[in-house]
């Protein structure tokens, strides 16, 4: 992983380069390529695992802000504030539905 933010699509990336150079390793007698495979698909797996939670996290945060500003806007009659809390709910469940953790 870098010092950027981690990635889904970079660490799928990472994860795949990852297995071929094992596998190109396992095929040749490669000790060091298939290593180096290794280190670098648990890498990957890694960034991905780190982005999907991070990804979770903000749904569950804009989720419950939204619910929030929709139940304030409802109760103080802010048609804007309500429509705009129930948007941000929407995005919140979408992003946690994006990032639910594939349990095996």
């Amino acid at each position: 992983m870098s010092d950027q933010q981690p990635s889904k699509v970079s660490g799928q990336f990472h994860s795949v380069k990852g297995t071929a150079f094992e596998t190109v390793g396992d095929l040749t007698g490669s000790q060091s390529w298939s290593q180096a495979g290794k280190e670098e698909h648990a890498s990957g797996e890694g960034e991905y695992n780190a982005a999907q939670a991070k990804g979770l996290a903000e749904g569950v945060t804009d989720r419950a802000g939204g619910y929030k500003d929709s139940v304030v806007g409802a109760v103080s009659g802010d048609k804007t504030q309500q429509a705009a809390g129930n948007a941000r709910k929407e995005k919140g469940q979408v992003q946690q539905e994006a990032n639910k953790p594939n349990l095996k």
